[in-house]
Parts: C-alpha cells; sequence; structure tokens
C-alpha cells in the first residue's frame, strides 16, 4: 500500500551529509572484498593496500592532545539549518551570492550535500593566534546550543575567551579550531580547484603541517610572503614583521591562471608580424633545469637554417644549410623548449641569432601577446614554464610587494565606503583579486570562510567589473558581539552604533558588501553583473526534536504533535529542504496556487513542496492531480520528491490517498516533516 515517508531528525535526510558515511562507501567502491556483513575487517584492508600500511608506533606527522577531538568534531553530521533572511539581502530574487551570518564550522557541514566538489578558490583568513583572537571553541555533542550561547542569543550566554600562551593550550586550540574546518572546506573544493590561507609566523609550520595531511603534500603550491607593512609591526621583541603569508594547496587538476601583464611587461611585444599581429622574441633552448639533453631526449634534434631565404627546415635541403643544435654556454648537450611536432607547425615563427656571448647560432621563436595566437601544448611535454603554449600571463613571484597589498590599502578601502576605524587589519582588495585572478574564472565558485569586513566579497565584485566574469562569492562570519569596553572592538562598535546596525561582526559584513554593491555599480555603468547577496542565519533545525516530560506525557504528545518548529516560515522549511536534499540555495523557487493551498516547485521540478494545513479528503485528489500536471509540465531531469507537512493531513486516510494517487502517476518518492 502506497505510503508516505516521514520525514524526523534521526532520518540522514534532515541532517548535513554524513562524511563517516561516505567515508564509508568509498571504501567499499575501492575494496569490497574487505568486507564482511556490513563491516570493515581491517585485516583485509591491510592486506589489499600492502606495503602503504604502517603499523608503527611513532609515525611522522603533526600530533596533539585533542586532534581526536577535533576529528570527531568534523565528522559529527549537523542538525542545524540556515534561515532565509530576504528583508538584510540585496536583490534576493536574482542574486546568486551568499552571505551566511553563523559558526563557519556548522555552516560547512551544511554545505556539504549541496556545494561539495563545486568551489573553485577557498580563502582562509583565520584568527591569528596572538593570544587575543577570538577562538571558536567547538562542541561535537550539541554545537548549536554552544553557537547561540557563544554569540548571545540565548539567555545565559558566556563570554568570548581569547587562547593565552598562559593556557598551556596556546598551540593545541588553534589546531583543535583549525583542524575540522580545514577537514570539512576540502570537500568542498573542486578537482581543479585551489586554497589560499593567510597566516602568520607564529603558526605557519603547524598550518603546512595541517594542510600537508588534510590536502596532501603533493599538493602543496607554494609559501607566499605578503609585504604588507614596510614600517614594521612592533609587537616582536626583536625583529619588526613587515609581512605575513598566505599558504596555498591544490586539486590535483589545478592550474594558475598566472596574472596579467603589467605595462612594462606588455612593452617587451615590440615585433609585428605580416597580420599586424604583436609578439616578441624568446630563446627557443631551454634555459634553466631541467635543460640538458639527457633530461628530455626527444627534445634534442637539429634545426636547418636556409641563410639565402631565411627560413628554418627540419631536413637539410641544401649543402649550404646551416646546422643548429641546442648546445648550452658551457658546450653541454641541451634541449630545445618545443617537440619536433611543434617545430614542424610553427617554422616560419623561428627566427636564427648568433650568440653574442658564444659567437655560436642560437634560435628565437615568436612569442604573440593576442591570446588567440597560443599554440596547444604537445601531448608529449609537460613545460611549466611553455609561454608559446599558453595566454600571454605572467607567473607570479614568491614575494608580493608593493602598496596595493599593505594593510594600510585594506584599511583605505574600507573607509571609502564605511568612514570610521572598525577593523585592525583589513584584507587588502588588490592582495584578494590577485588570489581571485590566479584560481578563478567565469560563474566559478569562491568562499571565503572568515568574511570579517566582506573584502573578498567587494575583490571579486571588482574584478567581476573588470573582466566581466559572472563568479559567485559564499561569505561565512560568526555573528561575534562587539564590546565597547574592549579595547580592539570599541571602533567596530562605534561603527555599529553610528549606522544603527547591531553590535556584531556579521552586521559591518553585511553593510560593507551592501555599499560595495552600490559603489561599484556607479563607477562601472556598463557593468550589468551580480552585485547582490542572500543573507541566511545559522539556527536549529525547522524540525521540532521529540522532547517528552515524563512527568507529564499527555501534554508532551499534545505539544509534540506539530512537527515544526513554532514561529518558523514556510520559507524557512523550504531552505532546510534545499539543504539537506543537496540543491543549490540560489536555485530557483517558483510558487502556484492550487485549489487555494501554496504549492512550490525548487529546481525545475526536482522537488515540489506543500506545507499547507486542512488537506482534507475533498482536497486531496483536484491538489494531487495539479502537483501531477504541474510535474509533467516542468519535466524535470530528475525524479521528482514531492514533501507535505504531515500535521497538514486531516487523518491517516488523506495521507494515505494522497500518497497513493500520486505514486500511480510515477512520483514515488514522498515525504512528510
Amino acid at each position: 500500500m502506497a505510503d508516505i515517508k516521514k520525514l524526523d531528525l534521526n532520518d540522514p535526510d534532515t541532517k548535513s551529509a554524513d562524511v563517516v558515511a561516505g567515508n564509508v562507501e568509498a571504501l567499499k567502491t575501492l575494496f569490497p572484498e574487505a568486507f564482511t556483513e556490513g563491516r570493515i575487517d581491517f585485516e583485509v584492508l591491510k592486506g589489499l593496500l600492502g606495503a602503504a600500511v604502517d603499523e608503527r608506533d611513532e609515525k611522522y606527522g603533526l600530533n596533539w592532545h585533542g586532534k581526536r577531538r577535533a576529528r570527531q568534531i568534523a565528522l559529527t553530521p549537523s542538525t542545524g539549518t540556515l534561515l532565509p533572511c530576504p528583508d538584510e539581502s540585496v536583490d534576493w530574487d536574482t542574486t546568486q551570492n551568499l552571505m551566511i551570518e553563523g559558526d563557519n564550522l556548522e555552516v560547512l557541514k551544511l554545505l556539504q550535500k549541496s556545494y561539495a566538489g563545486k568551489v573553485k578558490l577557498i580563502y582562509i583568513d583565520p584568527p591569528y593566534n596572538t593570544g587575543k583572537d577570538f577562538v571558536y571553541p567547538d562542541d561535537f555533542r550539541d554545537n548549536i546550543a554552544n553557537y547561540l550561547e557563544l554569540t548571545g542569543q540565548v539567555e545565559g550566554g558566556r563570554k568570548i575567551s581569547s587562547n593565552t600562551e598562559a593556557s598551556g593550550r596556546f598551540h593545541t586550540d588553534w589546531l583543535v579550531m583549525m583542524y575540522p574546518r580545514l577537514k570539512l572546506a576540502r570537500t568542498l573544493l573542486k578537482y581543479d580547484g585551489v586554497v589560499f590561507v593567510s597566516i602568520d609566523d607564529r603558526e605557519l609550520n603547524h598550518l603546512r603541517s595541517l594542510m600537508n595531511e588534510i590536502f596532501g603534500e603533493e599538493n602543496f603550491v607554494a609559501t607566499i610572503s605578503v609585504v604588507n607593512n614596510l614600517k614594521g609591526r612592533n609587537d616582536k621583541k626583536h625583529v619588526a614583521a613587515c609581512h605575513e603569508y598566505v599558504v596555498i594547496y591544490s586539486g590535483k587538476e589545478f592550474r594558475s591562471n598566472g596574472l596579467p601583464l603589467t605595462d612594462e611587461q606588455r612593452a617587451a611585444f615590440k615585433f609585428t608580424d605580416e597580420k599586424g599581429y604583436k609578439y616578441a622574441l624568446r630563446d627557443l633552448r631551454k634555459r634553466g633545469g631541467p635543460d640538458r639533453r639527457e633530461d628530455r631526449p626527444n627534445m634534442f634534434f637539429p634545426i636547418y637554417w636556409d641563410q639565402a631565404s631565411g627560413r628554418c627546415h627540419l631536413e637539410r635541403r641544401a649543402g649550404s644549410d646551416v646546422e643548429i643544435l641546442p648546445m648550452r654556454g658551457d658546450g653541454a648537450e641541451g634541449r630545445w623548449r618545443w617537440g619536433i611536432d611543434k617545430v614542424r607547425q610553427h617554422l616560419d615563427w623561428l627566427h636564427p641569432k648568433k650568440s653574442e656571448r658564444t659567437g655560436r647560432l642560437d634560435v628565437d621563436h615568436r612569442l604573440y601577446l593576442d591570446t588567440s595566437i597560443a599554440i596547444e601544448d604537445d601531448a608529449d611535454e609537460e613545460d611549466e614554464d611553455d609561454e608559446g603554449a599558453i595566454e600571454r600571463t605572467s607567473k607570479p613571484k614568491s614575494v608580493w610587494l608593493g602598496g596595493e597589498f599593505s594593510t594600510d590599502s585594506g584599511k583605505r578601502s574600507l573607509k571609502e565606503i564605511m568612514p570610521g576605524e572598525s577593523f585592525d587589519f583589513p584584507k587588502s582588495i588588490d592582495f584578494l583579486r590577485t588570489c581571485i585572478l590566479l584560481g578563478t574564472s567565469e560563474k566559478e565558485v569562491v568562499v571565503d570562510l572568515f568574511a570579517g569586513s566582506g573584502a573578498t566579497g567587494q575583490a571579486l565584485l571588482q574584478q567581476n567589473a573588470l573582466d566581466g566574469q559572472s563568479r559567485r562569492y559564499i561569505l561565512v562570519q560568526l555573528p561575534e558581539p562587539l564590546d565597547p569596553t574592549e579595547k580592539s572592538q570599541k571602533a567596530a562598535a562605534a561603527v555599529c552604533d553610528r549606522l544603527g546596525l547591531k553590535r556584531n561582526i556579521a552586521e559591518l559584513t553585511k553593510e560593507r558588501l551592501r555599499r560595495a554593491g552600490s559603489k561599484i555599480k556607479a563607477e562601472n555603468p556598463m557593468f550589468s553583473g551580480d552585485t547582490g547577496f542572500r543573507v541566511f542565519k545559522l539556527a536549529s533545525s525547522n524540525i521540532r526534536a521529540w522532547e517528552p516530560d515524563p512527568a507529564d506525557l499527555e501534554n508532551s504528545l499534545l505539544k509534540n504533535s506539530e512537527h515544526l518548529v513554532q514561529g518558523r516560515k514556510e520559507q524557512d522549511v523550504l531552505y532546510e529542504l534545499l539543504l539537506k536534499l543537496g540543491l543549490d540555495l540560489c536555485v530557483p523557487i517558483e510558487a502556484k496556487t492550487i485549489v487555494g493551498k501554496s504549492v512550490y516547485s525548487i529546481g525545475g521540478g526536482a522537488l515540489i513542496v506543500c506545507l499547507a494545513d486542512g488537506l482534507t479528503k475533498d482536497v486531496i485528489e483536484p491538489l494531487s492531480a495539479g502537483i501531477v500536471a504541474w510535474r509533467e509540465a516542468l519535466t524535470p531531469a530528475v525524479d521528482t520528491r514531492v514533501v507535505f507537512k504531515d500535521s497538514g493531513f486531516a487523518d491517516d486516510i488523506a495521507k494515505t490517498n494522497m500518497a497513493a494517487i500520486l505514486n500511480q502517476n510515477g512520483i514515488t518518492d514522498v515525504r512528510s516533516l
């Protein structure tokens, strides 16, 4: 008999992604023979892994007291939700950007189903472990309640404490805070994505060790030194620090976009071909290791120059042809940058020349400025510096130096739209734009887990306005209370008071995003891109947990007959369904009234929801017919799931009839809340 499955807080569909279950399923796919009656046989698994298993007591890696707890925190699903706040948003109906107010640990868990493997760039600017900054004290048993208490959203809230060296857990607390967030962030990253993490020298080594463990040492890209204060900070005992770091790790297939050429670099393209395209000349012989014949034997071959015609060939055509080999300056045999097939295709791009130092003949090749002239890589070539095969960009250096990267630049950008001192060390817009340029392009998603003043959002919008792309952002910021009696928070609290905002950092984040969007539109009247954002706030689930009172079971039953939390709106429930069913939070939602009842179609019919009351036997037939007809008109690419409010049905007969009619019309996934 057809029935409607009821969803409760113990159902996997009402929780965030179960990371442990996902890991087990992945293991089962790889090693099915290691499972007996649904459980892992570790002895069999060890045998299958062979030499890859390290059974020594002492292993290389970073360990600390609390690592097991940190791992447990990462693996514990969240039962929370994100409540939509259209009134605090900009362009709610059309925007693809998100600003989420909440603890980023819980938010990361809630985003797993909808955004796993979809984020191109993650930027993390965590609290530096200075002994003064806020440390996120996580509680994997009930982190939602912990979050509400710490941020003063429930009575009896406790003060957010600092992490002082005198506590005895200075590094440990920081590591426990970072580990689960990095672990969960990794699952959001695309296979060709990239992670940038800003840090100072107190935790640089620990961060590298954490990232090696979570992202893989083989995916380390670079540690960049960012000179952000040429005067130097005087908080160091012996040396005034004038830089910090950004640590970069990548997905397995990440390839940097490079940076746009400067005016000076573009000036090097001083030659013009017969079609009017500009080019520069570059040595065809590989310089710098690995540049020897033995390194790439197939890239050592002669090129013949016909002096009369000035043309080059790969075969000797006359006795007067001059043979040119890729010989190093020390007389040893070198190799060309290009393989023989690429040279054959572009012989007219070659320009022989006499070396001023050795007197021997060398060969230059054309390097075009126009990206449409870029040539494809040969399948057997892996030269990362082969600029003849990529767009005209420059490779970033390991030191980023310039006034545009400074903390002062970050402060100026913030003051332009929000006058007054509000943050001590806001990130430079140009620094963040550089990260975005290196790692993203059209329509890709950028996540910032510690959004602070919202500089990443502003930087992304500015870059979209400059290059016409449509990147999206997801910013997450804790609504950390601001205390005007605290020296480090006084200025930010004053800005909130002046603007009539609640005294917390998330309010400043949202206000900056509003003003930044308006400023970018005003300064770029031809830019029609998305400058809005949807606001969501972390909260406990809309689905009520069973809370019996042993002393009054009758009233307990009455109070829990309604399975949705009192005071929550239909829209709140809709967006929790999006999260728990793995749909994008910006997916289109259509509304329709069928026999007086509000019905919603989400994701083009992937999900149809009716949370109305009064579903009697007289309403069931026309309502179900309307749902079936709408679904047929939408023609979704996936099977449709239909969800009702359990208490909306007048009785079990109405509920059963609804399921039966929908099942008969091909809709078999019917649930109730």
